[in-house]
């Protein structure tokens, strides 16, 4: 196919690269994103160009951002004559996504995400989210089962608390080891994270509270939260202590914070990082 990558470049451990070169779930993706031309796309961490080429010939223009400096020149040569391709060579962990935002409206993400970086991008993207439409991510299958988890499932911790407090979160298809070279030990999932775009209800006393909760999952909520919240504190918010963690919905971890809050703690910028089944 026309948007197949370009051969002779070595993914890099460091990087977390694993490119993506199956022609069937590139175009599976391209179907899942329906690039418009007056789309303001942003792709992140393309690559070798698999979903690069086939986004600038719908869009006519994308922006990109790429960490690996050795992979610019090929991108381009890729995307010559087909559109108009800007790539920023940056750390997406670090990297204003709000800059990016023009008049043609919010900036629509798209990007195979390394996994090593998947779950503090995701909440850094999220936390710049007033500038974002929607993203449409290939992740690691077990982040994307947890971004998605309901309470009382294995998987619900606090990814999945953060995720719903913040977006709309839909998994959309499958893909094995095979579509990637390397090939990955895990699967691979595609999903839609559509933000809400009121203020963000996932705050620092949110993140301290889903931290100490989920960090002791199998004690119950009064005990877990020890040292953080009272008993009595728990039941003004209409909670059963007796509860586990994982029984509680998005909205009763929002009570709860609500009520830390009120203490006058914590002040900390939220930060998740990739933690497991917490």
């Amino acid at each position: 196919m026309s948007h197949k990558p370009t051969q002779g470049h070595h993914a890099r451990k460091r990087f977390g690269q694993n490119f993506l070169h199956d022609p069937a779930v590139i175009d599976r993706i391209i179907r899942a994103i329906d690039p418009k031309p007056d789309d303001n796309l942003v792709e992140i961490g393309p690559g070798l160009g698999a979903l690069t080429v086939p986004l600038v010939k719908a869009c006519g223009h994308l922006q990109a951002v790429e960490l690996d400096r050795d992979l610019i020149p090929k991108l381009n040569a890729q995307a010559a004559g087909l559109g108009e391709l800007h790539i920023h060579q940056a750390d997406a962990l670090r990297f204003d996504f709000a800059s990016l935002q023009t008049n043609q409206g919010r900036l629509r993400l798209v990007g195979n995400l390394p996994y090593n970086i998947s779950t503090p991008l995701l909440f850094r993207l999220l936390n710049q989210a007033d500038c974002i439409q929607d993203m449409h991510f290939m992740l690691q299958k077990e982040v994307v089962e947890r971004m998605a988890a309901l309470p009382g499932s294995r998987t619900y911790g606090r990814l999945s608390v953060g995720m719903a407090l913040q977006a709309r979160c839909e998994p959309l298809f499958t893909v094995g080891p095979g579509a990637f070279k390397p090939a990955p030990k895990v699967e691979s999932a595609v999903v839609r994270i559509t933000p809400h775009h009121e203020s963000s209800a996932y705050t620092p006393s949110v993140e301290a509270v889903t931290a100490k909760a989920f960090s002791a999952r199998r004690k119950t909520l009064s005990n877990a939260l020890q040292g953080l919240l009272s008993r009595d504190e728990i039941v003004a918010c209409g909670i059963d202590p007796g509860l586990r963690p994982e029984q509680l919905s998005p909205e009763d971890f929002q009570s709860l914070a609500q009520q830390l809050s009120q203490k006058g703690k914590p002040d900390a910028e939220p930060k998740i990082t990739d933690e497991g089944n917490s």
